[in-house]
């Protein structure tokens, strides 16, 4: 079963959530504030991380942005906070969903699942055609300088790595699939979110200013991510 690391400063939270999450079957590893939490999550990557924000030593936001320097382990971040910048700046830091303090147990462990689920490769087994002999894996996208293996969670461009959350891989992959093809917010949250997760436009927006970000850090000349104002995005043919 996936291993989960919880990194939470409340030992009552620690407690409840990590015994939630063993009796779904899940391992879990906790820490108690964030530096402890990178240290072990540097040495020992798990499959999905559970962050508080508030944290001493060092807080959720700045774990995340140096965890982000490592790994592309999904992210949900656990606030009390109801300020809208928080979430939105955690999400452009790369955090994959945030769940807000009180919650119910149920409810973190269907978003846990959720996350898992989106990380999880797909089937990599190819198909057998009528001769009996295999297909080509669909697995992977080539679109120019763009190569992105579904089955390994990596993408390059122009065969430099770029380092992307699971959020971050399935909008890409969903304007890749299809490039000069426009797809709308909505289309790219059923591309990146389960129906159980509500995000609004200013998410889908916040994940694709991040794409072109970590892009132009490999190509400042990156501009294959295009808006069309008031529709959504596409990837520009080549």
């Amino acid at each position: 079963m996936p291993k989960i690391a919880l990194v939470d400063d409340d030992r009552n939270i620690l407690t409840s959530v990590s015994l939630t999450l063993e009796a779904e079957g899940y391992t879990v590893a906790t820490y108690t504030d964030g530096a402890s939490g990178l240290e072990g999550l540097t040495a020992d990557r798990p499959d999905l991380a559970i962050l508080d924000i508030k944290m001493p030593r060092m807080d959720g936001m700045e774990l995340l942005r140096r965890l982000r320097q490592k790994s592309d382990v999904p992210v949900i971040f656990l606030t009390s906070k109801d300020e809208e910048i928080d979430e939105l700046f955690g999400l452009k830091m790369g955090a994959d969903d945030f769940i807000t303090k009180p919650f119910s147990q149920r409810l973190l462990v269907e978003r846990v699942k959720s996350v898992l689920r989106r990380a999880a490769p797909r089937d990599p087994t190819a198909a057998v055609g009528a001769s009996g002999e295999a297909t080509p894996s669909k697995a992977l996208i080539e679109r120019g300088s763009l190569v992105m293996d579904e089955e390994r969670h990596t993408c390059t461009w122009k065969g430099q790595r770029v380092t992307l959350t699971v959020t971050e891989f399935l909008i890409l992959q969903a304007l890749a699939l299809r490039p000069g093809v426009v797809k709308t917010r909505n289309a790219l949250m059923d591309a990146a979110y389960d129906d159980q997760v509500y995000v609004d436009d200013r998410t889908i927006d916040s994940h694709i200013k991040r794409l072109r970000k970590k892009f132009k850090v490999v190509d400042d000349d990156f501009e294959m991510i295009e808006t069309l104002y008031g529709v959504g995005y596409r990837f520009k043919e080549q």
